[in-house]
């Protein structure tokens, strides 16, 4: 009965560890080119600049924004340079976005709330 018990108590806190979102989580989608992967951290409605062409998009919007700069700038490396001096409750980081032929640096700034990030501003900007 006991060894049930802690096998139980071992899945629960192994669950709610990998409920939680990391900038590792985003990151990926960067590294990957996932449009979709990405949009699961978006905010109800988010800002967008890509080299200077802006907008705020609903989440959805959002998706299909990042999906066109993904497949006209196919991603081959993403990594996190700088993490800004956010509180627990703001993220700011900038990361370098590299496709074939061109650099990119990204600034990402976003929220916290129940171990979840929620992106309300990206800022793409060549390099």
């Amino acid at each position: 009965m006991s060894v049930l018990i802690l096998v139980c108590s071992i899945s629960v806190t192994g669950l709610e560890y990998h409920n939680r979102e990391s900038i590792d989580d985003i990151v990926s989608t960067f590294k990957y080119g996932s449009s979709r992967d990405l949009a699961r951290f978006f905010d109800n409605g988010i800002d967008i600049n890509i080299s200077g062409i802006q907008g705020d998009y609903s989440k959805n919007q959002a998706e299909q924004v990042m999906r066109d700069f993904f497949k006209k700038f196919p991603p081959s490396d993403f990594t996190i340079v700088h993490k800004g001096n956010g509180t627990d409750l703001i993220i700011n980081y900038i990361g370098n976005y590299k496709s074939d032929n061109s650099e990119f640096r990204v600034f990402i700034k976003g929220k916290k709330n129940d171990e979840n990030i929620r992106i309300y501003s990206l800022d793409i900007v060549k390099a």
